[in-house]
């Protein structure tokens, strides 16, 4: 099988990294991908948004399945394109993507089909934004529509800090577009959790639980960001999985081919755990970054055979293979994020951090500048570690940060202490 990975990011990297341990894969492209991609992969020059030349590269290459990482591609319609040509392609339709392109559709959309989540209002002016932030009282959630990077949410405390965000929406237009329409929706309080499966329209498979850390700093203090680490599998109540699969998961999928969306891909559902049960937050049309990072490296299991068969309509198995092991990552970040990251300091230590038994490295905002590595993004690197339990995939993988370096770097030093904490209380892991 060939296979081209489409994006640039540590999940495609992660991605990369899983397909070339799948029996049958015989070569591997990504597009653009990163430095560290390029050492597993053959690079192509092409923007994960231009459509077109991804198609048209994909027939030259004889490429049989084409894995897309990021969001964007997916909800411009990349699926429909190469449907259009021929071409086999793991990942959503336009009208799928559309559960993450729009949080209003989501949100409309949950409502329609009785899928349990947060009460919610949709505002298009300020005046609206302030009538509707004053029914629902503080604390609350603001949500741009459209996609905004992870950057688009905001969990408001204050009545300065309300300000502040509805200006950014409605006065400074700080989203643009994705920004015209903003969920106001009521706060939940509980334990969030991230929840992915493959689809092929009409069955799903599960993939391991994880848990990620969204804000910027330790104690989750500071700006929401795409995510600063994650491990799986997440520390679960028994039982909580299955319920979130028959409540949640399966209605959705139902839901979405009797709105003639079929959705063929990753759904990814992030969740609060509730006093009343588990509530959707988001739905996400691809793997979680980070999650991805961690869930794919406990994956003993064909990656490519499955999503090849995923997007053929024609999904065979009803569970995937898991190490029995615990995966950690933690996002070192650049100097800046989330807000405007400084690029061009120069990396060292990735390689001693690779040395260390059970770290992997997976390259997201990197570049080569001549001889040397250095930043070129928010989110730099993801350093992942493989251990018996959490606690040593933790340990590794802060073993591996340890040794890399670069000016103004920024990482949580907190990944996974709520878990442990449960665990030190006596609570069951699940995957």
């Amino acid at each position: 099988m060939r296979v081209l990975v489409v994006g640039s990011g540590a999940r495609e990297h992660a991605i990369v990294h899983a397909i070339r341990r799948s029996p049958g894969v015989a070569s591997v492209f990504a597009a653009p991908g990163n430095p560290g991609i390029g050492e597993a992969a053959d690079l192509l020059a092409l923007a994960a948004d231009d459509l077109p030349s991804l198609a048209e590269a994909a027939a030259d290459l004889r490429i049989d399945l084409t894995i897309v990482g990021p969001e964007l591609p997916l909800a411009l319609g990349i699926a429909d394109e190469f449907e259009r040509r021929g071409l086999r392609l793991f990942g959503p339709t336009r009208a799928a993507a559309e559960l993450e392109a729009s949080k209003v559709f989501a949100k409309e959309f949950c409502q329609r089909h009785g899928i349990p989540t947060a009460r919610s209002e949709t505002v298009t002016s300020l005046d609206e934004a302030r009538r509707e932030t004053s029914r629902f009282g503080l604390p609350l959630v603001l949500k741009a529509d459209g996609l905004a990077a992870g950057k688009g949410v905001f969990i408001v405390t204050s009545e300065d800090q309300l300000d502040e965000v509805l200006d950014g929406f409605f006065v400074a237009r700080r989203f643009g577009e994705a920004g015209q329409r903003v969920l106001v929706e009521e706060f939940l309080t509980g334990e969030e959790l991230s929840y992915m499966v493959i689809a092929d329209g009409t069955r799903v498979v599960p993939l391991a639980t994880s848990h990620d850390y969204k804000r910027a700093l330790d104690g989750d203090r500071g700006g929401n960001t795409g995510g600063m680490g994650s491990h799986s599998p997440s520390v679960l109540a028994p039982g909580t999985t299955r319920r979130i699969l028959e409540d949640i998961v399966r209605p959705t999928v139902a839901a979405m081919a009797r709105e003639g969306r079929p959705y063929r891909g990753v759904l990814y559902v992030g969740l609060m755990l509730t006093a009343d049960g588990p509530r959707v937050l988001e739905f996400n049309c691809r793997l979680g970054d980070p999650e991805a990072q961690s869930i794919l490296l406990r994956l003993d299991d064909n990656l490519a055979e499955v999503m090849r068969s995923a997007a053929e309509e024609q999904l065979a198995v009803s569970s995937l293979t898991w190490r029995r092991e615990a995966a950690a990552t933690v996002v070192m970040a650049a100097a800046g994020y989330p807000g405007s990251p400084r690029r061009g300091d120069e990396i060292t230590g990735v390689e001693e951090a690779m040395a260390l038994p059970g770290v992997i490295v997976y390259h997201a905002g990197t570049r080569r500048d001549g001889d040397s590595l250095v930043t070129a993004g928010g989110r730099v690197l993801s350093v992942c570690g493989r251990g018996s339990d959490l606690a040593e995939a933790l340990a590794t993988a802060y073993r591996g940060v340890e040794k890399i370096r670069f000016e103004g770097r920024h990482y949580r030093a907190d990944i996974g202490a709520d878990s442990m904490a449960k665990l030190a209380g006596g609570a069951d892991d699940a995957e």
